[in-house]
C-alpha cells in the first residue's frame, strides 16, 4: 500500500478530540445503539457491525462499563432513538475532496448544518458519489508507538499473523491496514499481544492528497473540519487534505 496513512492528517484534530471525550463516547454510543439495531444482535461474535463498534470503542478507552450499558440500552424495549446513518459529499477550499458521514434522527436538520459548513468555509455540498470513488475503504488501526519500543520487522510479523494486508511506520505510529470486516479480529489480535491502540475502524483512505498553500484556504479547511467534529450528528470526516502541520 504506498503513501501513508491518514494519522498526520488528524493529529491535530486528536487533542481535540481527547478533550472532548464524552461526546466521543456519546458518538461510539449513537454508532453501537445503531449496530445493535440493525445487526438484530448484542452478542459481537453474532454481529460484525458491533464487533467493530466495540473495537473502535475500545481504541478510544471508552470504558467497559460505557459499551455494556450501551448494548444493554440497545436492547431495552424501551430505547426508541431512531437513528439512521446518512453519507454526505462535497468539496473543501481549493477542491479538498471531503466526505462526512453522520447518524441522525433528523435528515432535513444534519443535512442543513453540514450544507452550512461548507458554504461558510469556501466549499460547496456535491451530489453523493461526487468524491467517494477517489478514496478506497479499509480498515486502519493506529498502534502507539512514541516510545519507539516496537520493532518494526516484529510488528509487520504479528500484524500480518492477526490477520492484515499491510502495515507501516508513520512517525511515533505503526498503520495497519485490513479489510473493512477484519479490523474487530485484527484489533483483539494486537490488544492480546501487548500493543496499545490508538484508533481502529473502517476509514475512507484517500487514493491521492491535496497540499494547500494559501493561509486563508488552510484556515477555512481547519475551521470546516472543526465545525463537522464539533457536530454531534457527525460520526466521521474523511478528507484528502494533506494536513502540512501534522
Amino acid at each position: 500500500m504506498s503513501g501513508h496513512s491518514k494519522w498526520h492528517n488528524i493529529q491535530k484534530t486528536k487533542g481535540a478530540q481527547d478533550a472532548k471525550r464524552a461526546q466521543a463516547f456519546t458518538k461510539i454510543a449513537r454508532e453501537m445503539i445503531v449496530a445493535v439495531k440493525e445487526g438484530g444482535s448484542g452478542d459481537p461474535a453474532n454481529n460484525s457491525r458491533l464487533a467493530a463498534v466495540i473495537a473502535k470503542a475500545k481504541a478510544a478507552n471508552m470504558p467497559n462499563d460505557n459499551i455494556k450499558r450501551t448494548i444493554d440500552k440497545a436492547l431495552g424495549s424501551g430505547n426508541t432513538d431512531n437513528y439512521e446513518s446518512v453519507t454526505y459529499e462535497g468539496y473543501g477550499p481549493s477542491g479538498v475532496a471531503v466526505i462526512v458521514e453522520a447518524m441522525t434522527d433528523n435528515r432535513n436538520r444534519t443535512a442543513s448544518d453540514i450544507r452550512h459548513a461548507f458554504d461558510k468555509n469556501g466549499g460547496n455540498m456535491g451530489q453523493t458519489g461526487c468524491v467517494s470513488w477517489s478514496f478506497d475503504k479499509k480498515g486502519v488501526i493506529v498502534v502507539n508507538n512514541e516510545d519507539g519500543d516496537i520493532d518494526e520487522d516484529k510488528m509487520m510479523e504479528d500484524a500480518l499473523e492477526a490477520g492484515a494486508a499491510d502495515m507501516e511506520q508513520d512517525g511515533e505510529v505503526f498503520s495497519v491496514y485490513t479489510e473493512p470486516d477484519d479490523v474487530a479480529a485484527v484489533a483483539e489480535y494486537l490488544t492480546g499481544h501487548g500493543y496499545e491502540l490508538l484508533s481502529a475502524q473502517a476509514e475512507m483512505v484517500p487514493q491521492s492528497y491535496i497540499t494547500l498553500s494559501d493561509e486563508g484556504d488552510i484556515k477555512n479547511m481547519q475551521k470546516m473540519i472543526d465545525m463537522f467534529e464539533d457536530n454531534d450528528d457527525v460520526q466521521n470526516v474523511w478528507h484528502n487534505w494533506e494536513n502540512s502541520e501534522g
